[in-house]
């Protein structure tokens, strides 16, 4: 095959995928280019590689997921991310949400409890020049405390209740995304926004993800 029908296909993959993303509900420019700019295959290995453009979660290693790019996307677009904020991810996987995040934000702190993840992640994000993320190995029920507050926090794991220590680390003003439920049942996407006298709930959408699970995985 040709380059030129290579370079066809690529254009066109990229055009079904961002049309997939706009006909679930993904219509912010901004979140649309950032998810244009990253090449989701650089996160997808494996058997499942050539499911990379495809719009639905993949295993990875660890036990975890990559979330299907609409919900994504849909996250991203909730959690309204400006140029100059801080944004702390709870939750690395592969490090796609990360690297979409880090289009849109100044600095993107990434906390992760698989050690081998974090790394794998770290070296995607060298790989691809994205050198405003941070991957740290940790408990991230706990946030990250040593940069709080933060503007965003986005969490990509489910836990019964928006954690605490989390609460506290958002500005007055901020945002966090967050899945909540049991992990065997249906979760709900939720947006918390802190206010001068407390915190706002959104539901947005019904979602499921793997549970937030407290301490570090031992990989």
């Amino acid at each position: 095959m040709t380059d030129d029908a290579d370079d066809l296909n690529d254009a066109e993959r990229k055009m079904q995928f961002l049309f997939a993303l706009r006909s679930r509900g993904v219509t912010d420019p901004r979140v649309l280019g950032a998810m244009e700019k990253v090449d989701r295959g650089a996160f997808v290995t494996g058997h499942f590689a050539d499911r990379a453009y495809d719009d639905m979660p993949l295993p990875i290693s660890c036990g975890q997921t990559i979330s299907q790019p609409s919900v994504v996307g849909l996250m991203t677009q909730a959690l309204n991310v400006q140029p100059r904020d801080k944004v702390l991810e709870i939750g690395t996987g592969s490090g796609y949400q990360a690297a979409v995040l880090s289009h849109l934000a100044r600095r993107v702190y990434t906390v992760e409890r698989h050690k081998r993840l974090a790394r794998s992640a770290q070296e995607v994000f060298d790989r691809l020049g994205l050198s405003n993320i941070t991957a740290i190995t940790g408990d991230g029920s706990r946030g990250y405390p040593e940069q709080a507050p933060f503007d965003r926090i986005l969490v990509t794991a489910a836990a019964e209740d928006p954690p605490g220590p989390l609460l506290a680390e958002l500005r007055v003003g901020g945002i966090m995304v967050l899945p909540v439920g049991q992990s065997d049942a249906v979760q709900t996407l939720i947006k918390v926004t802190r206010t001068e006298t407390g915190y706002d709930y959104d539901e947005l959408l019904p979602v499921r993800f793997v549970p937030l699970v407290e301490g570090i995985g031992h990989d």
